[in-house]
């Protein structure tokens, strides 16, 4: 019966919505500070390669090599952070998005190291490695009516679901406490926050490392859910994807970035017939709602107002059930 419920496709369709939301959650980071970055694909890149390069030429465990490409993005969150704290806006972007270009090119030209623009192939996936390590202690998937690959994308979409539901809720503990409070002082004035004796550059440069851990770690996990990767994985128009998460989805919460990578993810898929024009319709996208909505789809007015309405019926219901007692 569970065999039956499970498509090994529609999974792996979910297990890249949920890498995509922890990519949009790390845009989110910078743009809560007000810091308009596009490295996020080249810091993708560089947990991608460093995880998959430790795993495939020195035997590593993936999650050492998990570990060590989400702190070598972190490290060049901080050191292309720190010389771009003068910059914003416009400029700012650029900058990063040149970055960005500067990590690809260097994949595609270091053949010894990274194969070029073939990519790296038979990266140790994740999936693969649980049921091998299961059954060395006798497990079989078929005790609970999977085959080995049903088993192996069902794996992988939990153990995502759980990291990404840990992200998101990490985030939104943040933002509560003294470091987001400083970060949304920055965003709205940064001259005010400033003279109220918060550290600016020590949080815009938090943030930055931040925002580039959170997108290496999603590198990592897509090489090794995907088991290959090259350097067009990690060009420009990925961060263009990651951007259009937040700008559709909208960056003042945390849930504009987590909707628009879901809503983003899931409509190719569905619109198969269209998916090639995909960027197409990103950029008319990006032109409609900066015209229309250029906070996003959801913002804290539309938060509120669902909270509002979800008490209203909560109340409804419990003044109904006291009536009929």
């Amino acid at each position: 019966m569970l065999a039956e419920l499970i498509n090994p496709y529609h999974l792996q369709v979910a297990s890249f919505i949920l890498i995509n939301i922890i990519l949009g959650v790390s845009i989110y980071i910078t743009l809560s500070t007000g810091q308009l970055s596009l490295a996020n694909a080249g810091f993708m890149g560089i947990g991608a390669y460093t995880s998959a390069l430790l795993t495939l030429n020195f035997d590593l465990p993936i999650i050492v090599g998990i570990l060590a490409g989400t702190l070598m993005a972190g490290l060049f969150g901080i050191i292309i952070g720190i010389p771009t704290l003068r910059l914003q806006g416009v400029y700012l972007a650029i900058v990063t998005l040149g970055f960005g270009e500067v990590i690809r090119v260097i994949f595609v030209n270091w053949e010894s190291l990274t194969k070029g623009a073939v990519g790296l192939s038979g990266i140790p996936h994740m999936g693969r490695e649980i049921l091998n390590t299961l059954k060395g202690f006798g497990f079989d998937p078929k005790v609970l009516g999977l085959q080995n690959n049903q088993f192996v994308f069902l794996t992988i979409f939990l153990l995502l679901l759980v990291i990404t539901t840990s992200i998101v809720m990490f985030f939104r503990r943040q933002n509560r406490s003294r470091v987001g409070r400083a970060f949304a002082a920055i965003k709205l004035d940064e001259k005010a926050a400033e003279s109220m004796g918060i550290n600016i550059t020590y949080y815009k440069v938090l943030a930055f490392a931040q925002g580039a851990l959170v997108a290496g770690f999603a590198g990592t996990l897509f090489a090794h859910v995907l088991a290959y990767i090259s350097p067009a994985d990690f060009a420009y128009h990925r961060a263009v994807e990651i951007l259009i998460f937040a700008v559709f989805g909208g960056s003042e919460v945390i849930w504009g970035p987590v909707f628009g990578a879901l809503f983003l993810t899931v409509m190719p898929e569905v619109l198969r017939f269209i998916s090639e024009y995909r960027y197409m319709i990103y950029g008319l996208i990006i032109i409609i709602m900066m015209a229309v909505r250029p906070q996003g789809l959801i913002d804290v007015n539309i938060l509120n107002w669902i909270k509002l309405k979800t008490s209203k019926r909560g109340q409804k219901h419990g003044t109904s059930s006291q009536k009929s007692m």
